[in-house]
């Protein structure tokens, strides 16, 4: 068990990381400590999934470099939420509120307290009344505006983390069971010839984004498209073997990297934000599912998912994701045209989200795929 160091001697560690005129950079060491010298554990954010993304992004750095820092950061952050009984102020009536929850699953193995082991557990006892779609869905959240919907988005949101439960903290046979399930039953609407999949999907057909016949969004997102992938995949990297699901999410990881490979953009390497429209003029890459899609084809290739050929693939993708990171007069790293947090919507509605610069979605996002290269 790593050594967790006290968090007042947390900046000073991590500003001492590789400076940013070194020649030869760890760009996740750098994106690290660029942005823990603007933030601290105190100013990073709420309990959300984006910084949870981010966090989860850190942690991979902190495995592979073993600077006891970067835990220590994440460590204090998770403290905010989490009393020494186990109390979190969280309802989890959301998806989206679930994903950092595989913070407090890294806390308990880390340093062994009881009181993660107690918090993540709400979220799987909430599992057992939280709504489903007739098929057996879970809702994206419990609130009239997102009833009987599926969103590709909710898949990573907790998936990956309920596998993850099954494996650290027991009841591995509901967990696995019923991430699996989730992943062919969203797959099952969303996803379409071509393999990508739809945004989201409303059972009863009543959003006015909805297709009044299918149910199914307009438009292809790109990053709840990223979503899906990796949560696909980080499910895979937990469940047994021999697991009965396993050949069935593997024919849906093999079908979607078949499409993120069509449609990448030649130029730069990136994906569009709608994906497949990127013969429109006012269409524009975006990095955090650029991110993703190069993570989750990278991935793919190395498990032996899909066939080697598509390493090229994932290569333009990382080499278009390393374009859209710069070093600022400051000395700290800038990943630009992240879209900020999105609905469903139409493909004005896609294309008009702000395109913003540091947004924890794309620095999570780059941080994983930055680690599964390293």
């Amino acid at each position: 068990m790593r050594a967790v160091i006290a968090a007042g001697a947390l900046l000073c560690t991590l500003a001492a990381a590789t400076p940013a005129h070194a020649a030869n950079r760890d760009w996740s060491v750098e994106v690290v400590r660029s942005t823990v010298e603007r933030f601290k554990p105190s100013t990073i954010g709420g309990w959300s999934y984006p910084v949870g993304l981010y966090l989860l992004g850190q942690y991979e750095v902190y495995e592979r470099t073993g600077n006891p820092a970067y835990l220590a950061f994440i460590k204090s952050w998770v403290d905010r939420f989490v009393d020494s009984k186990g109390n979190i102020g969280q309802k989890f009536d959301n998806l989206d509120s679930m994903l950092a929850g595989r913070l407090l699953l890294i806390m308990y193995s880390e340093t062994g307290q009881a009181k993660y082991k107690t918090a993540a557990t709400k979220i799987r006892k909430r599992l057992d009344t939280y709504p489903r779609t007739s098929d057996g869905g879970f809702w994206h959240a419990d609130t009239d505006s997102r009833a009987w919907q599926l969103w590709s988005d909710g898949t990573f949101m907790l998936l990956p983390f309920l596998a993850e439960y099954g494996r650290t903290v027991g009841d591995s046979t509901y967990a696995w069971d019923e991430a699996t399930k989730q992943l062919v039953i969203y797959a099952g609407h969303l996803q379409q010839p071509n393999g990508l999949l739809k945004h989201a999907y409303d059972e009863k057909h009543a959003q006015s984004w909805a297709d009044p016949k299918t149910g199914l969004a307009p438009e292809y997102w790109c990053r709840a498209i990223g979503w899906f992938g990796m949560a696909a995949e980080q499910v895979l990297d937990v469940i047994p073997a021999d697991h009965p699901r396993r050949a069935a999410i593997v024919a849906i990881l093999a079908n979607l990297v078949r499409g993120e490979a069509a449609y990448q953009d030649p130029k730069t390497g990136r994906w569009f934000q709608v994906v497949d429209k990127g013969s429109r003029p006012d269409n524009w890459t975006e990095t955090s599912c650029s991110s993703m899609f190069t993570y989750t084809i990278d991935v793919a290739v190395a498990r032996g998912y899909v066939p080697a050929g598509y390493q090229a693939n994932a290569d333009r993708g990382y080499q278009g994701v390393l374009a859209e990171l710069s070093i600022g007069s400051d000395g700290r790293t800038n990943l630009a045209n992240i879209s900020i947090g999105t609905n469903v919507g139409s493909y004005s509605y896609y294309i008009g989200r702000t395109r913003a610069t540091n947004d924890f979605h794309g620095l999570g996002a780059f941080l994983l795929m930055n680690e599964q290269y390293a």
